[in-house]
């Protein structure tokens, strides 16, 4: 019988997996979330113009000029945005609020599970049955960090706003991972606005701007919330084309084209869901631009071996064996096909 320190080495293990692991160059690739191959012309162009700066550090007037464009895309003031090295450095810094016990609603994105873990906090994976709404979800009274994704990583589920807004309590800090949350036109659950002196927000570009390899994000939240949470971040954390590429990709012609984007991606996410139900599969509902569906790891494998990839899923606490997630891409019809060809055997239980 495995000790429990194995037991939380291997989840551990699990946690620390990410989608692009298994992909290979030539795969069709549905396992990440990017949405386009490369970046924009026009974002191509304004990093280029700032390579001859990095010889020097980034500056003040960044900083500055990023939290400008950060700040007047939620109507937040400066000093309430914090530029960061994507979204997933502002898990690494959720320790620094010193929190006596952390809930983590699940399924959902592991690395705070990771950073909290690593740091010697105490977690609580708050699980929640299909079809994985906060609806009853029992976050223990003394937790003093929750948090949760809208819309969640990997079920896709978008929360409503009176459903975060409870999770609140005296003494409390609610974390939200937006990292998905202008896929959704119109943002209408988002709490980025809200100048709430428990909330944090933290937001990515990476995934609609195809950043992932320059890691580009910020956090939102309460000026005193983000000096608790900076109190031990080395110097000069955020280069200076992540700097630019924030300025950049919060500027309002920049919030037009993703918000148009995000239309399309909905009604090919719409269209992708009716293919995979056409073929028998249970898919969840939700509104991110990937779909979690109910098929056997075996599935995962004979997709792989045929050069497509879709991300496993038994590395998510509340999802193990049994479910598969999928980019929404315009190539859905040959996940289909594949999928169909495999002989796919949906697993016992609902998604809904």
């Amino acid at each position: 019988m495995a000790s429990p320190d194995q037991h939380a080495s291997t989840r551990l293990a699990l946690a620390r997996y990410h989608g692009d692991q298994d992909v290979v160059p030539g795969m069709l690739n549905f396992a990440v979330n990017v949405r386009h191959a490369q970046p924009p012309s026009w974002l191509l162009e304004r990093l280029a113009a700032r390579l001859p700066d990095l010889a020097r550090y980034p500056s003040a007037a960044d900083v500055r000029a990023a939290q400008q464009a950060a700040a007047a895309r939620h109507a937040r003031t400066c000093d309430e945005v914090l530029p960061l090295a994507g979204a997933a450095e502002g898990f690494a810094l959720l320790a620094n609020l010193r929190p006596r016990r952390a809930a983590l609603i699940a399924p959902g994105f592991t690395e705070p599970e990771v950073a909290l873990s690593a740091a010697g906090i105490p977690v609580r994976q708050v699980v929640l049955p299909p079809p994985f709404t906060l609806d009853g979800a029992r976050v223990p009274e003394d937790a003093d960090l929750v948090v949760v994704g809208n819309p969640t990583n990997p079920t896709s589920v978008l929360h409503t706003r009176e459903q975060l807004l409870a999770l609140r309590r005296p003494g409390r800090v609610l974390v939200v991972d937006e990292a998905f949350a202008d896929s959704v036109p119109g943002e209408p659950e988002s709490l980025a606005g809200d100048a709430l002196p428990d909330v944090l927000v933290l937001r990515s570009l990476t995934k609609t701007w195809a950043l992932a390899g320059l890691r580009v994000g910020y956090a939102l939240g309460a000026p005193d919330l983000l000096a608790r949470l900076t109190c031990a971040r080395p110097h000069w954390p955020v280069g200076t084309l992540q700097l630019a590429a924030i300025a950049a990709c919060c500027a309002p012609q920049a919030v037009a084209e993703a918000a148009a984007d995000a239309e399309r991606l909905l009604a090919l996410r719409a269209e992708m869901v009716a293919g995979l139900r056409t073929i028998g599969l249970r898919v969840v509902d939700g509104r991110a631009p990937f779909v979690l569906f109910r098929a056997a790891e075996s599935t995962r494998n004979q997709l792989r071996d045929n050069g497509i990839a879709v991300r496993r899923c038994d590395t998510f606490v509340g999802l193990q064996d049994g479910y598969l997630r999928a980019a929404v891409r315009h190539e859905w019809p040959r996940l289909v096909e594949a999928i169909a060809k495999t002989g796919v055997s949906v697993p016992s239980g609902s998604c809904r």
